[in-house]
């Protein structure tokens, strides 16, 4: 019956997962568990981080975040941070968005665009609202001189991240004594618990420090303020600490087997002189007077989560294979699946650096959230996805609102945002046009995997919205008859000139995906085609060349930023690709290309590439390329640059999803094991789960 009701939909010969016949069950409780994280010294760029997917607790060599100033300095900051955690200075000067518009001539009509980023309107919109640290939960440790310890004090380091119970153990001694330390973050709530273990704690050399800092709207990646006490304010009413930031307001509660005790303005103690010490400290945006859990009841609830977590979904086993790599890529996918579960699933899209600490202030990036979404999916975590679309569906009248004040049909979604959908002034997020067709992506994802009307008719308004923008953005040529994108435009190889730039060839062919899947959407319901939609498709400008092969824009090859030209067949279908073209393509880039000057993602992306056109090897070479931005960190954190950029999470989401497509295939793959993989042997792929990628 199931098959039938596929058939009816016109789907079945495209989606159906073909999983692997005659492999035993994988054993994935072995699996995760060779790839726990383990540290035997203070790394502070392998900092390790607890969450639920919608809040996440960023812990040093301690369990805690006893040392945040080290880490901070050239590590990951040592960072507690929530989706709802958001603070902005007062806007005294009356700053809006309309403040920063710029015009950009569009065939001789003026388009206003948010483009004026560094006026004193544009610095301020940028930089609020900014993403806070809602606390630092650390030890604070007495050597026997009297001194609080420092990081280089802490010896025989031992701690270990249990990635199948989500519990963080860390075991270590200061002058001798010996203090253990386990932590785990509840699934169901923003609340850290941890149990301290030390003889120290009974001679009053060992305790808990709560710290508060106020909100940082300045460039950088530490989201906390310490330099302006008096900004903010921290009410101790019993066991609960108020917290209020100009117009912010949360509530810290603590519960444990010590006492809650001010030491200053902004920082608390917790200890006793028994030894062991237990707390479970919960941060809520609202009044909470709801019982907070034990540190024993947290324990078993993450223990509880992150084996369903782990026995659900989609796994990958690559242990049996002979290629040396496989071990080091098996770990970057379970790492990756862990880091992606405890940042990137909750009601809002992801920052490019999670919940563990800011990037661009701590807003999302919309055409990044395509690396952040699609390998759930893929994985079989369609919810994930379909949390996403609600999303849209909310900020849906402000994308409508853009489009209108451009003079454009539809919604346009914007870039870089806020997290009620508001746009942030840039001189290059708002002439970005590859976030558009993501939408009807995502909304495609949930109709393979639940293939009825109610999904149609769900996610209708966001497809045909979002498809009626792009044919109205569309500019034909009075002369040629053929439909162009730009200018003005920023293609997703963000290093072109918005006022004469054209037809990036990514940008035409997620045009027409886009288009032509908002048509299969009509046609599913049983209505007519969209006519605009069509005129768009049957003269959309062909793909420009340079030479023998793609140009990264019309007229142009540029070998710096994303090589986004090869994701015209791999993120997508790429139907009317010319594949030879494309491979030399391909090619150039994998021996040409200014590699310091590319992001994570980029190498995800040539992968599958490189599968879809019958390169395995090529697409392994991708993956694991051997260069600073396709670097993996011990944490399993896809690691950018030093200065600005430590972490980066589209890099997991890419690998992910590379992944997935490479073992489970994609719509037309050959019908074979594995097919991204090499057939030589000297790859053992394992797989459950997947799902094939259009």
């Amino acid at each position: 019956m199931k098959r039938l009701a596929l058939l009816a939909f016109g789907i079945w010969p495209l989606f159906a997962t073909a999983e692997p016949e005659d492999q035993p069950p994988i054993d994935r409780e072995a699996l995760v568990s060779r790839h726990n994280p383990s540290l035997d010294q203070a790394d502070t760029l392998s900092a390790l981080s607890l969450g639920n997917g919608a809040f996440a607790f960023t812990a040093d060599i301690t369990g805690l975040q006893s040392f945040p100033e080290a880490y901070a300095q050239n590590g990951i900051p040592l960072s507690t941070q929530s989706e709802w955690g958001w603070h902005s200075f007062p806007n005294s000067q009356g700053y809006r968005i309309e403040d920063t518009y710029r015009d950009f001539d569009t065939y001789g009509r003026p388009v206003p665009y948010p483009y004026d980023q560094h006026s004193d309107a544009g610095q301020w919109l940028r930089g609020n609202p900014h993403r806070i640290g809602l606390g630092t939960i650390g030890l604070e440790i007495v050597t026997s001189e009297g001194a609080i310890a420092s990081l280089d004090q802490i010896e025989a380091i031992d701690q270990k991240l249990d990635l199948w119970t989500g519990t963080l153990t860390s075991r270590f001694e200061v002058e001798g004594d010996p203090i253990e330390v386990v932590t785990v973050c509840h699934p169901d709530s923003d609340t850290i618990s941890a149990e301290i273990s030390s003889p120290m704690l009974a001679s009053q050399r060992l305790r808990v420090s709560l710290r508060f800092a106020y909100g940082k709207s300045d460039w950088g990646i530490v989201p906390e303020d310490w330099m302006r006490p008096d900004k903010h304010q921290s009410k101790l009413r019993g066991a609960t600490i108020l917290r209020t930031l100009d117009e912010t307001a949360y509530q810290v509660s603590v519960e444990g087997n010590g006492r809650l005790k001010r030491e200053s303005a902004h920082r608390f103690s917790y200890a006793n002189q028994q030894d062991s010490l237990w707390f479970s400290i919960r941060f809520s945006a609202e009044p909470d007077a709801t019982p907070l859990p034990s540190f024993p009841e947290s324990r078993q609830a993450s223990a509880t989560e992150w084996s369903r977590f782990w026995t659900s979904g989609g796994v990958v086993d690559l242990s049996g294979s002979a290629d040396p790599r496989a071990a080091e890529l098996e770990r970057r996918i379970v790492l990756s699946q862990y880091l992606t579960a405890i940042q990137c699933r909750g009601s809002l899209p992801p920052q490019e650096t999670g919940l563990t600490f800011n990037s661009w202030y701590g807003k999302p990036h919309l055409e990044m959230h395509w690396w952040h979404a699609v390998h759930f999916a893929l994985w079989d975590r369609i919810h994930v996805v379909e949390t996403a679309l609600s999303w849209y569906e909310k900020i849906l009248p402000k994308a409508r609102s853009i489009a209108s004040l451009q003079g454009y049909a539809g919604a346009r979604w914007p870039k870089n945002v806020d997290a009620e959908g508001n746009q942030v002034p840039s001189t290059i997020a708002p002439l970005l046009i590859w976030q558009q067709p993501h939408p009807i992506y995502f909304a495609e994802l949930c109709y393979r995997q639940n293939p009825s009307s109610e999904t149609l008719l769900r996610y209708l308004k966001i497809v045909t919205e979002t498809a009626d923008f792009m044919a109205d953005y569309a500019h034909r040529d009075s002369e040629s008859g053929a439909y162009h994108l730009g200018p003005p435009l920023i293609p997703a190889q963000e290093s072109y000139d918005p006022r004469v730039t054209r037809d990036p060839p990514f940008e035409l062919v997620y045009w027409r995906w886009g288009l032509e899947t908002a048509q299969r959407w009509l046609e599913r319901l049983g209505k007519p085609r969209a006519s605009k939609w069509d005129q768009v498709l049957d003269d959309l400008a062909p793909l420009p060349l340079f030479e023998d092969r793609y140009a990264t824009a019309e007229g142009v090859w540029n070998p710096k930023d994303h090589p986004s030209v090869v994701a015209i067949k791999g993120m997508l279908p790429g139907k009317t690709v010319d594949d030879q073209r494309l491979e030399r393509t391909l090619r150039h880039v994998m021996d040409t290309y200014d590699w310091q000057h590319t992001w994570g993602w980029d190498y995800p992306m040539m992968a599958m590439t490189a599968a879809r056109l019958g390169e395995p090897q090529l697409a392994i070479e991708a993956l694991l390329l051997d260069v600073q931005k396709n670097t993996y960190s011990p944490n399993g954190h896809n690691f950018q640059e030093p200065e600005n950029l430590r972490i980066y999470l589209p890099g997991n989401g890419g690998l992910l999803t590379a992944i997935a497509m490479m073992a489970a295939g994609w719509d037309g793959a050959p019908e074979i094991h594995a097919p991204g993989f090499p057939q030589d042997g000297s790859w053992k792929v394992s797989w459950e789960n997947l799902h094939p990628m259009p």
